[in-house]
């Protein structure tokens, strides 16, 4: 990993609702970034690889029923989809799927993959690490400055849905490597005090490149200040409000938007309303033990208020002095709209 400028990085303000061109933290509003039309979807970018070193590239989708993606593998390159809105039928390895709201599905490198929207206004989030499924998924594709696809396109046409859909739920993460489906609901459950974190992928299920964790929390304050040396967060607000305390600037996130903190950034977050979703994406693997030793294990998919003792967040940080939390403050106040 290349040496971090660590007082350049904290003393930075975010950009806000522009992609930035290098490795700074950024803030893009539901529906902001480099938009595309392509086979009838809107595809929005929100990361590139000159905004996150390389690392990697994530773009909304949205479109209307019957629009989708031909079969495609890339090599060297995982890919995990999450369905924000909506139907998809999805086809990965040869297996075919429908999923909902909160399901997901994950392309392991040099599997095929295939899906189709069931819905209009079905919205996608497709993360990849590391680059080259951008260049896949807008081949062929315009620049727009629309917020909405066209309805004009072939891709609208009468659906026919191919055999071999698989039925049942999926709730369990696979131990082996390999593409695998998840149903809202499902993923290793791990509570926190009037918050529940699920592992929607962990390391061992993308080869080390990131993972996916879905928080459902309860109204809560300010977490103490920190930055992290060896990760990037993501911070994707799936429903309610999210807090981000970035480098000294107070940011809002409501359903659909986005925040990127590369390594090195001083943040903290706060949830401003009752059952908030919140999706974080984290690239490598190191961060993993945090939310493992800060936590407690359950079968329970949504958070309880007092599930958990406060203390356990704070005796499993003090246990593990190798986790990469560096705290740099107490939890920053609410200046914004302190009573919303």
């Amino acid at each position: 990993m290349s040496t971090i400028d660590l007082e350049r990085i904290h003393s930075l303000a975010p950009v806000v609702n522009a992609l930035p061109g290098e490795s700074v933290p950024y803030y893009l509003a539901s529906g902001e970034g480099e938009r595309h039309e392509v086979d009838g979807q809107l595809i929005t970018v929100v990361a590139r690889t000159q905004d996150t070193s390389g690392l990697f590239e994530a773009a909304f989708i949205l479109g209307p029923a019957g629009a989708g993606s031909a079969g495609c593998a890339l090599d060297s390159v995982q890919r995990s989809f999450f369905v924000v809105d909506g139907c998809v039928q999805a086809t990965v390895a040869g297996r075919t799927r429908i999923l909902v709201q909160g399901d997901s599905f994950h392309v392991a490198p040099g599997e095929a993959l295939e899906y189709r929207l069931l819905s209009h206004m079905t919205r996608l989030f497709m993360f990849s690490a590391p680059g080259g499924a951008l260049a896949d998924l807008l081949g062929g594709g315009e620049r727009t400055e629309r917020h909405l696809f066209t309805m004009d396109s072939p891709a609208t046409a009468q659906l026919q849905l191919p055999q071999g859909i698989e039925s049942g739920r999926s709730l369990h993460l696979p131990t082996a490597p390999g593409g695998y489906f998840l149903n809202a609901g499902g993923g290793d459950h791990r509570a926190w005090p009037d918050a529940l974190n699920s592992y929607l992928a962990r390391p061992s299920n993308t080869g080390g490149r990131y993972f996916a964790v879905n928080t459902l929390a309860a109204v809560q304050p300010y977490i103490i200040r920190h930055f992290h040396r060896l990760h990037t967060e993501n911070f994707i607000c799936l429903s309610g409000r999210v807090w981000l305390w970035v480098n000294g600037q107070e940011l809002l996130l409501t359903a659909g938007d986005f925040l990127h903190a590369p390594a090195g950034t001083i943040h903290s977050f706060a949830i401003g309303a009752h059952n908030t979703q919140m999706l974080g994406l984290l690239t490598g693997g190191v961060f993993e033990k945090f939310f493992d030793a800060t936590s407690e294990p359950t079968i329970t998919p949504v958070y309880s208020e007092g599930l958990v003792d406060p203390s356990t967040v704070i005796a499993g940080i003090k246990a593990n002095p190798d986790l990469d939390l560096q705290v740099v403050g107490p939890p920053p106040e609410r200046t914004l709209a302190p009573g919303l």
